[in-house]
């Protein structure tokens, strides 16, 4: 079924390149598949794209620790709870704020 899922992904990715739940349902898909390189450039795209789509966020932080890219993660981070923040999205404030506490890299500025 993954990868009907993702041939149908695809084919709706050629008509709409640019639409954020298309590239967010393919950048987990990758994931999903182990195919890390892959999602984490269709998660950078909705970022560039559509940078208030706040739970792309903590997913690409997450891929960039596996990447060993600590650094980067902690920067996709701190940008996505200043987001939430701003949306007010308590959840998501919560999510990103542990995954920097995780890290060491908690500033004090989640609430």
């Amino acid at each position: 079924m993954g990868h009907n899922r993702m041939e149908l992904i695809n084919e709706m990715l050629e008509k709409n390149p640019n639409d954020t739940f298309l590239n967010y349902a393919a950048a987990l898909e990758y994931k999903k598949e182990n195919k890390t390189a892959k999602a984490i450039s269709f998660f950078r795209k909705i970022i560039d794209n559509d940078p208030d789509y706040l739970p792309t966020y903590y997913q690409l932080g997450k891929l960039l620790e596996e990447k060993n890219k600590t650094p980067e993660a902690v920067v996709f981070y701190k940008r996505g709870r200043e987001l939430a923040k701003v949306k007010n999205d308590i959840k998501t404030l919560g999510e990103l704020s542990e995954a920097l506490l995780i890290l060491d890299e908690d500033d004090g500025e989640a609430w």
